[in-house]
């Protein structure tokens, strides 16, 4: 069994720490439901433009949890025009 984190940073549109709650809620809820991935919110809480999520999930190989984390950040890239992802981490833990 492979275990792989993802760490995705993305920049916010949102004018209120209200706003951002809502965005984030909604990216960490469809893609649980979507990956079925464990993911959180992991830094700049206090902060509306910027956000870091942390993805993970386990497999049997590498290259299908590494795979999986991909296409999670295409999804998000593509679902939600209203964040940009500024930088993403992929790794084996």
């Amino acid at each position: 069994m492979r275990v792989y984190a993802c760490r995705i940073q993305l920049f916010l549109t949102a004018q209120t720490l209200k706003e951002k709650r809502g965005i984030i809620k909604s990216v960490l809820a469809r893609s649980r439901n979507r990956f079925n991935v464990a993911a959180a919110e992991v830094e700049h809480h206090d902060r509306k433009d910027t956000a870091v999520l942390a993805f993970a999930t386990v497999a049997e190989s590498g290259v299908i949890a590494r795979r999986l984390l991909e296409r999670l950040e295409e999804w998000l890239v593509e679902e939600r025009p209203d964040v940009e992802v500024a930088a993403v981490e992929i790794e084996e833990r």
